[in-house]
């Protein structure tokens, strides 16, 4: 660790010898934290971030729009379909996928870094309720998603198997997110199997090039994006752990989704049947100019391109039935092999583009003052998950349907999209969707039939009140046999215990 007067030296240095101004007014603890703090610091390199930062905020004031970006849709031998692609070939793709993962070889990795301050929550967005009847949080989905996976594929295959759950949180999520998993006892999986990491954290930085000082000792600190993922698994071997448990394949998604499909067999046996080393799950855009980033390549490379960076007449491009050609949008929902995801931390990882978030950041005034900025004050660096596809040697795109796999949580109640009713209205149509599909009658709280439509929008979503545990049904299969035929009146919950009652009669 270094000394006090080293780190001083290097922060003079930096021209951050600001940091350091409140050091005689903290207590001895504080000191011993805040010096303990500093020394984890790239003290070596800070003054280059910082200039990086303040540049890179300059040109993201100033930037227009790419007039030249030659953009073209994914090749039509790179993509599968849920809706344009065979049942021949779906069959034949998921059952490579539930082979794969009888064979130990497909983990998943859940990005949760981040906090649910835009849910206005000061805890990691797993634990949220969103409401549900069941009262389940976004954690517990996901791990009965995986429960029932590993069990469908044993069913399939005939062997017992694991999918491994890597979860990189960061410094602000790392504990709450193991008390709240042990509170829970695991939600059922086995503790070694969940292998919790953290990301790297970086100084927030003001718009002239100065660290941030969030309180008097304490530097304002950020995760450095999704795309600290790729440092992430060096610093913490989880390449090696991966590599020790057999692993191959590694579906990697965003906490928010509530509709995300773990260990997805149909996207892991498309990507695996494709020989593809990177591939990437896509919705189609609701309309042009509907802000979410495009899977595209640009110059025949791979990427996601922002909506920003695409002139609106290029996002308006229209093919000869009248669908649009860049309709690709990203969900954050990826395949990687390991041996991709070796390549890009041994060889490429100090190449992936840094990128800019303007944040209002707390700080401390010159006068010691407690500030709460009421609008952008500071520069957050992060890289993003996507930024490899370009390093990819075969690069593949599976689009799904997206009421069927998409509803992020992003905002609480009152923004006009990606909201916690948005995500449970969504969930709960979906199952509605199920329900139906299995040859079941939902009647409402009147005992009138309630008509459910074969696909819905989040605009346009139903709340009735019907929801199927992950324990009982991963995807809508296995149903009918519980249901057909059957009278249900809603609020309906089908989890274990309604599943054995129904089987019974």
């Amino acid at each position: 660790m270094p000394s006090l007067q080293q780190i001083r030296t290097a922060l003079d240095g930096s021209g951050q010898a600001h940091v350091l101004r409140f050091w005689p007014e903290l207590s001895e603890e504080e000191k011993e934290v805040f010096l303990q703090e500093l020394g984890q610091l790239d003290l070596q390199r800070l003054k280059e971030h910082c200039q990086a930062a303040a540049e890179a905020a300059k040109a993201a004031t100033s930037c227009s729009l790419d007039r030249d970006l030659n953009l073209e849709p994914v090749p039509p031998e790179s993509m599968g379909s849920v809706t344009r692609s065979g049942p021949e070939s779906l069959a034949e793709w998921e059952h490579e996928g539930f082979l794969q993962i009888s064979r130990n070889r497909v983990a998943v990795l859940l990005l949760a870094g981040g906090q649910g301050t835009r849910l206005g929550v000061q805890y990691p967005k797993g634990m949220y309720n969103v409401g549900l009847p069941s009262g389940k949080t976004l954690y517990q989905i996901q791990a009965e998603r995986i429960l029932k996976i590993q069990e469908l594929a044993e069913s399939r295959c005939g062997f017992k198997c694991t999918v491994p759950w890597y979860i990189m949180t960061s410094e602000f999520t790392l504990k709450p997110t193991q008390t709240f998993f042990q509170e829970n006892s695991h939600f059922g999986l086995e503790p070694s199997n969940i292998i919790l990491f953290e990301q790297r954290m970086i100084p927030a930085v003001t718009f002239d090039g100065n660290v941030i000082l969030e309180r008097k000792g304490k530097i304002a600190m950020a995760p450095d994006g999704n795309g600290g993922l790729y440092q992430a698994l060096v610093d913490n071997d989880v390449l090696e752990d991966m590599k020790r448990r057999g692993v191959e394949y590694v579906h990697v998604y965003c906490v928010d989704n509530i509709m995300v499909k773990m260990a997805d067999p149909v996207f892991v046996g498309f990507c695996v049947t494709k020989g593809a080393d990177c591939g990437a799950k896509v919705v189609e855009k609701s309309h042009p100019a509907e802000p979410v980033g495009v899977v595209c390549r640009v110059g025949g490379v791979p990427q996601v391109v922002e909506y920003s960076e695409i002139r609106p007449e290029i996002a308006q491009l229209r093919g000869p039935a009248g669908e649009l050609v860049h309709s690709a949008g990203n969900i954050c929902n990826h395949f990687f092999t390991r041996s991709f995801l070796h390549d890009v931390a041994e060889k490429f990882k100090e190449q992936l583009k840094q990128h800019v978030a303007l944040k209002k950041v707390p700080f401390v005034d010159s006068c010691g003052n407690q500030v709460k900025p009421t609008k952008p004050n500071g520069i957050k660096m992060e890289k993003f998950v996507f930024d490899v596809f370009p390093f990819s040697r075969n690069f593949a795109a599976f689009e799904v349907l997206r009421e069927e796999e998409f509803s992020p949580l992003k905002s609480s109640d009152g923004a006009a999209a990606d909201t916690p009713t948005t995500a449970r209205n969504s969930l709960l149509a979906q199952h509605c969707r199920w329900v139906t599909a299995a040859g079941a009658t939902l009647l409402d709280e009147h005992g009138n039939s309630i008509q459910i439509p074969p696909s819905s929008s989040t605009e346009n979503l139903v709340p009735v009140q019907c929801e199927i545990s992950p324990l009982v049904s991963y995807f809508g299969e296995g149903l009918e046999r519980l249901l057909k035929g059957k009278t249900i009146k809603t609020p309906f919950i089908l989890d274990e215990a309604a599943a054995k009652e129904l089987q019974a009669q």
